[in-house]
């Protein structure tokens, strides 16, 4: 469900100065007679089509695996040979190149490197590739039109056009000077001339429009020295053991200071990659590994009886949620998702401990010591095991283990006594105590782990009560918001502030509704003594679009501040509906029956709707009268008269917060769409299609009872257009299934 109308986007980024080209040189040919004549000159717009698909953008990374920089390459061998500067690549780095289709791929081998000159060859993988034609640089002459396409600043194959100012000897090496834009980026970027062969490398940025590119007769030369080092050999700097790993589906992984790191997407779909352990797997197992993911968006864990390809089950954090699924195969449509589960002993952002425990058929999966799921499933019964990751986040691996039966890092009882004891006595603000050091010192070895299972423990009981607060929070604020929304003479103003002290639970509402109380006198003051209404809508839509300058959101629509009242009104910008509640809201406080009119894909404001002397307002576009027909160009749709029937505060709440569900929904807040959902509910309880959504959203986390719930109602309400036979089908299932928990759940008799 789209915001109340599409956005105008806004304009891609462009990196195309224009340079004051000197008039190209008519140079006389020489040995006309024994060459043939040139190509014709192409259009520059010719050239940047025919030439981007040959060019890439080329990531690096730096000793600690983080990414570095970016440049750019091109292709020039059908067969995956890719040309760019040496610095671009680094010293041993990791690197990733990205086709202009889209694909990033790593490098297979270094096929060549020149160091003086500034010049590299890859191998990539891939074949009948698009590749660039090389001219010869030295018949380069000054004033010669050039263009080059690169990734400046990112802004990923950007053209620029300019002239060879000269070719010159720096620093020991013959190079062309060019006067074009080049910035970070640009680095390796083909200067191509006005036939469309490369005739350089940008590589040295010198001013605002100067700079030295690598003449492509040097990379000729290099192209006749390959000698390939597979990647393997070429990385050092934080290179997998290969002897301890590997990882059959390409991706990203470094292995540095006891850790292993996944970066970026892998090649499978959904971005899936694997790392599976040299190690023996006993037939029954217990595997074990710490995983910190950078951003709970991603997902990364443990993986086992793999076979080596695309077959394997996976336990991993995912959106915050716990997840079991088996892998059949390399798309979606041979995935299982055994059980998604949500539990307060995972800590987001920290180190998790995952564990699986594997006998026969039965799978018993455990996050930071709690079991958490615990199924019988046999799709595979054998395999290897190690490590999975998906999607762009990345994630952090250590402490990978794996045994018939793992040791539980034990304790002694009498040091954890100790140190419980040191704890307890330690004064709120007693600061870095050398005597309590001296004290936990003498504990010996295990003191630390012991603190920091302590920290851990302090630490879930804060997350869950940072949860509580927030819920408790929110029940209050939705229990108000049905208060006012419902009542006879409800208030749009606080009805919208409301939904704005969903999110922020610091939101003074008072406040914002004597802000909006101000505003209304200011206007009421300049009033005549007896004003009509009209005078009453001309002075107000003056005071609120030119004076105070309340204006339309179109650089950042898809914003939850355009969807916040008090941001709105902090910030004079907002979505139709949002400045309607602004501008309804001062109408009524200065006597105006106005009403909000929710047509589709648009908010505006109705005076005597459906009346003689009806007037449209679209505080969207500056506070401008329109007619219907106009309403209906603003719409994208033919209205009818139904269209026009006036929102109820209820409605208008509603229609809020399924905006800032699907913000919710673009950013991947499944906790934001949960409470937007929840709270559309509670407004309106009998949206069939919400409660729909509702039910997907349940089941996606992982919430059975939830998910029982809203079938539970479908199925007695019978929606058209619902498969209620399914629906049964499913009931019947989560009826099974919660039984199953509950029954481990209980107590032993």
């Amino acid at each position: 469900m789209n915001i109340e109308k599409n956005a105008s986007r806004e304009p891609a980024a462009r990196t195309c100065a224009v340079v004051s080209l000197l008039s190209l040189l008519s140079l006389p040919l020489l040995h006309a007679a024994a060459e043939d004549p040139p190509p014709a000159p192409r259009t520059p717009e010719e050239i940047a089509r025919d030439s981007r698909a040959a060019v890439v953008v080329i990531s690096s990374a730096d000793r600690q695996g983080e990414a570095r920089g970016i440049g750019t390459g091109f292709v020039v061998a059908s067969d995956g040979v890719v040309a760019t500067n040496y610095h671009v690549i680094g010293d041993r780095r990791p690197v990733v190149v990205q086709l202009s289709g889209g694909d990033s791929v790593e490098p297979t081998a270094i096929l060549a490197v020149d160091r003086l000159r500034d010049l590299a060859l890859l191998r990539i993988p891939g074949k009948d590739l698009p590749a660039l034609e090389l001219g010869d640089s030295d018949r380069l002459a000054p004033g010669q039109e050039v263009l080059s396409i690169g990734n400046p600043l990112g802004l990923e194959w950007s053209v620029a056009r300019g002239v060879v100012a000269e070719t010159r000897d720096l620093d020991g090496r013959r190079l062309v000077q060019v006067a074009m834009p080049i910035e970070p980026g640009s680095s390796g970027s083909p200067v191509i001339d006005r036939q469309g062969r490369v005739v350089g490398l940008l590589a040295i940025k010198s001013g605002d429009a100067l700079g030295f590119a690598v003449p492509v007769n040097d990379l000729r030369d290099l192209m006749t020295r390959q000698r390939a080092v597979p990647m393997s050999r070429w990385l050092t700097i934080g290179a997998l053991d290969r002897s301890e790993w590997e990882t059959p589906l390409g991706g990203h992984w470094r292995q540095r200071a006891g850790k292993l790191k996944a970066t970026g997407r892998g090649p499978g779909f959904g971005g899936r990659t694997l790392c599976l352990s040299s190690r023996e797997v006993p037939e029954a197992f217990e595997l074990e590994v710490e995983v910190r993911l950078e951003d709970e968006s991603g997902a990364a864990g443990l993986a086992f009886h793999a076979d080596g390809r695309h077959n394997h089950y996976g336990f991993y954090p995912t959106a915050g949620s716990l997840r079991l699924t088996r892998f059949a195969g390399p798309d979606v449509l041979g995935w299982t998702i055994l059980e998604t589960v949500q539990s307060d002993a995972y800590l987001r952002g920290e180190w998790n401990r995952l564990r699986v425990r594997v006998r026969d058929r039965r799978l018993t999966c455990a996050v930071n010591g709690e079991v958490v799921i615990d199924v019988e499933d046999d799709g595979f019964t054998s395999g290897r095991v190690g490590l999975v990751k998906f999607r762009e986040p990345a994630a952090e691996f250590r402490r990978f283990r794996v045994a018939r039966e793992l040791e539980e890092p034990g304790i002694p009882d009498e040091v954890v006594a100790a140190v419980d004891e040191v704890v307890a006595a330690i004064a709120p603000d007693s600061g870095d105590d050398a005597e309590l050091l001296e004290r936990l010192a003498a504990l010996g070895a295990e003191t630390s782990r012991v603190l920091l299972e302590r920290a851990v423990r302090a630490e879930n009981t804060a997350a869950r009560l940072r949860v509580l607060a927030r819920r408790v929070h929110e029940r209050i604020v939705l229990a108000e918001l049905e208060r006012v929304a419902s009542s006879d003479d409800a208030d749009p103003v606080h009805a919208a502030l409301l939904v704005s002290k969903l999110d922020n639970e610091d939101l003074d509402v008072a406040a914002y509704l004597a802000r909006i109380d101000r505003m209304a006198a200011v206007v009421e003051r300049r009033l005549a003594e007896d004003p009509s209404d009209e005078q009453r809508l001309e002075v107000l839509i003056a005071y609120l679009f030119e004076e105070l300058g309340f204006h339309a959101s179109h650089l950042g629509y898809y914003q939850r501040a355009n969807s916040y009242l008090n941001e709105v009104l902090e910030d004079r910008e907002g979505i139709p509906i949002t400045l309607s509640v602004v501008f309804t809201g001062l109408g009524r406080r200065l006597g105006l029956d106005l009403v909000g009119l929710g047509i589709p894909r648009h908010f505006i404001v109705g005076y005597r709707v459906g009346q003689e002397g009806e007037r449209l307002i679209d505080p969207y576009n500056d506070g401008a009268i329109v007619d219907r027909e106009r309403a209906a160009e603003l719409s994208g749709t033919p209205l009818r008269d139904e269209d026009f029937k006036p929102a109820t505060v209820s409605s208008i709440v509603a229609r809020m917060l399924r905006n800032l569900f699907t913000v919710a929904e673009r950013e991947q807040d499944r906790d934001g769409m949960a409470r937007y959902i929840d709270a559309v509910l509670a407004i309106e309880p009998e949206a069939t299609f919400d409660r729909w959504r509702r039910a997907r959203l349940r089941f996606q986390t992982g919430d059975l009872e939830g998910l029982s719930e809203d079938v539970d109602w479908l199925l007695e309400r019978k929606p058209p257009g619902i498969d209620l036979e399914t629906l049964r089908d499913i009931s019947e299932f989560l009826k099974l299934r919660l039984d199953e928990r509950r029954e481990k759940d209980a107590p032993p008799r």
